[in-house]
């Protein structure tokens, strides 16, 4: 039996806390009725994703996590709250279908427990072995040697979303801009 006071103890004691933050942020951001609330559950969902790619021994991956999704992604999120409409068109559904919620429940445990059972049949490598050191100089020569295509996408994926919040920025709230005479 392994108690918390050895270090396997509390490295299993560390990611079931990094787990419970993830699925604690996840709840939070899907079942929210407010938007700011679930922006705030998404950034909660991604740190504890950002702990758990540190937790596999990714430190690179895991600030890159922050910088990206924590950093980037929800702020952008939030300024396309914060640019909307305050008083959207009430749209109604035509009528909500009974079956849908425990439908969705279902088709979730089904997918839950199909999980399980691939992961319960699947062999898993010894927890001591590593399969990179995750330093920076091995990442950086992958990502200019292996990944340099991939590197140049998202590089470019990154502008179209810098240049899509500057046209919401300038059309703003009153639609599209105007130019002064």
């Amino acid at each position: 039996m392994v108690s918390l006071l050895t270090p396997e103890g509390l490295y299993g004691l560390v990611f079931l806390v990094l787990v419970a933050v993830t699925v604690t942020g996840a709840i939070v951001a899907t079942g929210s009725s407010r938007l700011v609330r679930s922006v705030a559950g998404l950034a909660l969902c991604f740190i504890g994703v950002a702990g758990l790619y540190y937790y596999l021994m990714s430190p690179f991956v895991a600030v890159m996590q922050m910088l990206i999704y924590v950093g980037a992604v929800c702020v952008v999120i939030t300024f396309a709250i914060m640019l909307a409409d305050p008083h959207p068109a009430a749209v109604r559904s035509a009528g909500a279908n009974m079956l849908a919620g425990p439908l969705s429940i279902a088709l979730g445990f089904v997918l839950f427990w199909g999980l399980v059972a691939l992961a319960g049949g699947t062999v898993w490598p010894e927890a001591s072995t590593r399969i990179n050191d995750g330093s920076m100089i091995r990442v950086g020569r992958s990502l200019l040697t292996d990944y340099s295509m991939v590197f140049e996408l998202i590089s470019l994926v990154l502008l179209l979303a810098i240049i899509g919040a500057l046209t919401l920025a300038r059309e703003g709230r009153g639609g599209p801009a105007r130019s002064k005479p």
